[in-house]
């Protein structure tokens, strides 16, 4: 029963690679109940709507499972542009997503990629 038990412990740690996906909810009020559609390697895994608020920029936090080590496509999509990045596991597995309007009132999805976790305050 040990040796089960250690075995699974082992296998947890090191049989599971994935990536950890923070999406930071705006302050800005017009991107409140912006629908983000988040894809992997083109398959859908996830429907982020930001909730904007007046205070701090809250995350949430999500974690998309791979299949191997190497590049992967992270596609962000809003209601009509579809963004585009290429991330390498394990060197960039822990991301931030940042969604912005620019001066000319366009949306613009930022990312910020790293190897150790973020510190959120």
């Amino acid at each position: 029963m040990k040796k089960l038990l250690i075995l699974l412990i082992v296998l947890s740690t090191f049989g599971c690679k994935k990536y950890v996906v923070s999406f930071e909810q705006p302050t800005d009020m017009k991107l409140d109940n912006l629908k983000l559609e988040v894809f992997l390697d083109k398959k859908k895994v996830q429907d982020i709507n930001l909730k904007a608020t007046n205070e701090m920029p809250t995350y949430e936090t999500a974690d998309f499972s791979i299949s191997d080590e190497g590049n992967h496509l992270l596609q962000v999509k809003t209601k009509d542009t579809t963004f585009n990045y290429d991330v390498k596991y394990p060197e960039e597995k822990y991301i931030k997503v940042t969604a912005y309007l620019k001066g000319n009132g366009k949306l613009y999805i930022g990312i910020l990629k790293q190897n150790y976790k973020f510190r959120f305050q």
